[in-house]
């Protein structure tokens, strides 16, 4: 017979940042020009600044659901959602890459149709629009760049809006080159290395985001560490069936078996524990449970 005590130690981060200021305006900034860039990408016939468009719509929505899964990570825990509802965060992410890979597979397709067939584009009118949009993903991006430290949902749109940024960039600089040369395959030939640069940030998001959304350990953290300095709590001499996943963006769960067979300071090991994984993991929610002897897993690192 085993003697078990179970101990749990919580640090919750109640207070959730949602952003919402921000959030309303890259909303509103963003959405006002998709309008303008499509408006303007018939009228130019350009593919370069459709594609942007397109790619720009997917932007709002991207925000809407990333404004929305933070409100609903706000929300206070139920009976029946007893971790609340944090996890929309992790869907909106992966719901946002599956989105983008659909609008790249689009942009792809017309640009190879345009190289046999080139149409005029109106150089000046991409130039133009391009360099609004150009403004509006900088302002965007600069709208997140305090909060994206410290939530991985917030990065995710601060990133997304560089990135943009970048690409109106490159679509500026297209303009440029077919007023100049009048050379017409260079708008889809900007179209497909636009539609590179967002597959290989979405490929990203993807990964990550079926990451967490499967209950892999945080890439920010590293479980050999954990274990390390789980295993050098006072009293400890042993850690087991050691499980870490992420419950949103910002928030991850611990639970682990600790071997210590002296029971008499459970309890400030628990509080030291529980200071530790929040401090240097950014783990806020712990539940350890006492064994007082190694029982049934020879290889403690694995079970």
């Amino acid at each position: 017979m085993h003697n078990h005590s179970h101990g749990q130690g919580h640090s919750h981060a109640e207070h959730f940042d949602t952003h919402n200021k921000a959030f309303a305006i890259a909303v509103i900034l963003n959405l006002g020009f998709v309008i303008i860039e499509a408006v303007y990408g018939v009228l130019a016939d350009s593919l370069a600044l459709l594609a942007d468009a397109g790619h720009n719509l997917s932007d709002v929505l991207g925000l809407a659901m990333a404004w929305t899964a933070s409100w609903l990570a706000s929300r206070k825990a139920t009976d029946r959602n007893t971790y609340g509802l944090k996890k929309t965060t992790i869907l909106a992410a992966l719901f946002n890459a599956l989105f983008l890979i659909a609008a790249v597979g689009g942009i792809a397709w017309e640009a190879i149709r345009r190289f046999n067939d080139p149409a005029d584009v109106a150089g000046l009118t991409v130039i133009v629009v391009a360099s609004i949009g150009v403004l509006i993903n900088g302002v965007t991006m600069l709208l997140f760049l305090k909060g994206q430290k410290g939530d991985l949902n917030i990065r995710g749109a601060f990133l997304h809006m560089a990135a943009d940024t970048m690409v109106s960039v490159g679509v500026v600089i297209a303009g440029l080159i077919i007023l100049i040369t009048d050379v017409r395959w260079i708008d889809p030939m900007v179209s497909l290395v636009i539609a590179v640069v967002i597959f290989i940030g979405t490929w990203r998001l993807l990964k990550d985001s079926v990451s967490l959304a499967v209950d892999a350990v945080p890439k920010s953290i590293s479980p050999g560490e954990v274990l390390e300095k789980l295993q050098a709590l006072p009293g400890v001499a042993s850690a087991h069936h050691l499980h870490i996943w992420a419950l949103s963006t910002t928030e991850n769960a611990l639970t682990v078996h600790l071997v210590k067979p002296d029971s008499g300071d459970d309890d400030q090991v628990i509080e030291q524990a529980t200071h530790m994984l929040n401090h240097d993991f950014n783990i806020q929610h712990v539940t350890i449970q006492w064994e007082r002897a190694i029982i049934g897993c020879p290889n403690v690192s694995k079970c």
